[in-house]
């Protein structure tokens, strides 16, 4: 005897319609394409003017001025931002889908708050002074982060607004640490300056070849989870309807946004409102489809992290804005914007 599927189920596991998919699909090369000029222009445009010739002899010619200029510094900058603003986007869109909450970002669950507790540990009690040793320090402290909230949250009974609230407390305890250690230590307070509000600048291959693994690790869990938070947005009830394991993938979930925005704010600092706007820009033109959402955020995050690092080469010559300032310029407004629109629609 055969038994019809639940219409939740079919609409979960039918395919979209052919035209939508090609429009989707259209898309995602235009927002590849896109990338790739902003790269470029990341790697053209810096606080010291050079023309496109002294940057093209610089990149595959020249390893004197210009190649330091340009391979030493440009280009590894440029490379971090892809990764970072990848990671970033990406954890957003988890986060948001998980606690299913469309004003969630990776600040909300604690995960900048730990990276950026361990780092000011690491610099005040431990002597690390380098890039390359409190990297490991803000990984570890994101992941603790993540794996306290997790328990808190109530582990496999976990819910969204547990999740949340956990991770809402624990991030005003961490700042309030982070700003008590900072103020008594004026040596950690001068070292944290520019890592606590997030920036390219100290990029290095090695930075870059420390986080890589992770990023690499979270970015494929991420995008395999794609299927079963679809089913949990429909609900528990449904998604356990559907076959889906709520506190199996509710674990993952947490696991990939913790490495992903762990790695990243290792890397680069804080860097906030990169992994809110991108997924909300993306849910206009692709729908609730996380398949579709996951790979548009991986690819269209970078382009707003290099786009706001080019825009503070540019704005105080010679001098640099930290990406960290620009993103939260744009995303302040953006983020006021977004409460409203949902405020109205709730009405």
């Amino acid at each position: 005897m055969l038994v019809d599927s639940p219409p939740e189920q079919r609409a979960e596991t039918s395919p979209a319609p052919p035209e939508r998919g090609a429009i989707r699909a259209v898309g995602l090369l235009v927002a590849v394409l896109i990338l790739a000029l902003v790269a470029v222009a990341s790697i053209a445009i810096g606080a010291k003017e050079l023309s496109l010739d002294q940057v093209w002899h610089g990149l595959f010619q020249d390893s004197g001025t210009y190649g330091d200029v340009v391979v030493d510094e440009r280009l590894s900058r440029t490379l971090l931002g892809l990764l970072a603003g990848a990671a970033l986007g990406l954890s957003g869109a988890v986060l948001q889908a998980l606690t299913r909450n469309p004003l969630a970002d990776p600040g909300l669950l604690g995960i900048n708050a730990g990276a950026s507790a361990a780092v000011v540990t690491a610099i005040t009690f431990f002597g690390v002074t380098s890039l390359s040793g409190y990297v490991w320090f803000a990984f570890l402290g994101a992941a603790a982060v993540g794996a306290l909230v997790w328990f808190l949250g109530g582990s496999r009974g976990a819910t969204p607004v547990r999740l949340a609230l956990a991770g809402t407390a624990l991030s005003a305890a961490l700042y309030g640490y982070l700003q008590a250690v900072m103020i008594m230590d004026e040596a950690a307070l001068g070292k944290m300056r520019f890592w606590t509000v997030g920036s390219l600048n100290s990029a290095t291959d090695e930075t870059i070849t420390q986080v890589l693994p992770f990023l690499a690790v979270g970015t494929l869990l991420a995008l395999s989870l794609a299927r079963p938070l679809n089913a949990m947005a429909m609900g528990d009830d449904t998604a356990k309807a559907l076959g889906a394991h709520l506190g199996r993938t509710r674990a993952l979930s947490m696991l990939a946004a913790t490495v992903l925005c762990g790695a990243a704010t290792a890397a680069c600092g804080p860097i906030v409102f990169v992994g809110l706007m991108v997924p909300h820009v993306v849910l206009s033109f692709t729908g609730p489809d996380l398949r579709w959402i996951l790979p548009y955020a991986t690819v269209l995050s970078p382009v707003l992290l290099l786009g706001a690092d080019v825009i503070g080469r540019i704005v105080a010559r010679p001098a640099e804005l930290q990406v960290g300032i620009v993103t939260a310029i744009i995303g302040g407004p953006v983020f006021i914007f977004l409460v409203r629109r949902r405020r109205t629609a709730q009405l």
